[in-house]
C-alpha cells in the first residue's frame, strides 16, 4: 500500500504520527506539500503595477517571497520525515492544494490529512474548504486527523427544533 500525507504547516505532526500508528507497514509513505501560487503572485502583480516608476525586475518580491516558501516547504519536509523515522518519497507540488493532493493521492491505498476548519468543536464546520473538497473528491480511503485533541462530544450542536 502506498500512503500519501498531506503535510500542511501547523498540523503536519499529527499527520505523520496518524500514518506510523494507523499505516505502519505502508510499503511506500509519501510526504506531500503543496505551494499555493497566491502570495507570491499577488507580489508580482503588485510589483508589475510599479514598473512605471522605473524600477527593474531585478527586485520584483514575488521572486524572494518564491525562494522563501521553497525554502520553507523543504525545511517542513525534512522535519517530517525525520518525525516518520523510515525512508519516504518527499513531493513537493505548486497549485491549488486540494487539487495537488487529490491527485497526488492517484493509486494510492491510504490519504492522511488533518482538519483545517474550526478546531474547537466537532462537526461539519471543523473542515475547512481545501479538506472539505479533499475529503469529497479524494480516490482512495482517507484518515482524517485531529491536529491536537478532539473536542468533547459537548460540542455537537443541539438538532434543529421542529415546528
Amino acid at each position: 500500500m502506498r500512503a500519501v500525507v498531506w503535510l500542511v504547516e501547523g498540523t503536519w505532526p499529527a499527520c505523520v504520527d496518524a500514518v506510523r500508528v494507523h499505516a505502519p507497514h505502508a510499503r511506500e509513505v509519501v510526504l506531500l506539500h503543496v505551494s499555493g501560487p497566491e502570495v507570491p503572485g499577488v507580489a508580482h502583480g503588485a510589483f508589475a503595477g510599479l514598473m512605471g516608476r522605473g524600477r527593474g525586475w531585478e527586485a520584483d518580491p514575488g521572486d524572494r517571497l518564491e525562494a522563501l516558501g521553497d525554502g520553507s516547504a523543504a525545511e517542513l519536509l525534512d522535519a517530517a520525515a525525520e518525525r516518520l523515522g523510515r525512508p519516504c518519497v518527499r513531493e513537493e507540488r505548486s497549485g491549488r492544494p486540494e487539487r495537488e493532493v487529490v491527485a497526488a493521492a492517484e493509486g494510492a491505498g491510504l490519504l492522511v490529512l488533518a482538519r483545517d476548519g474550526d478546531r474547537s468543536r466537532l462537526g461539519p464546520h471543523s473542515l475547512g474548504p481545501a479538506a472539505r473538497f479533499t475529503v469529497d473528491h479524494a480516490p482512495c480511503p482517507v484518515l482524517l486527523v485531529w491536529p491536537e485533541q478532539a473536542p468533547g462530544l459537548g460540542t455537537i450542536p443541539p438538532p434543529p427544533h421542529h415546528r
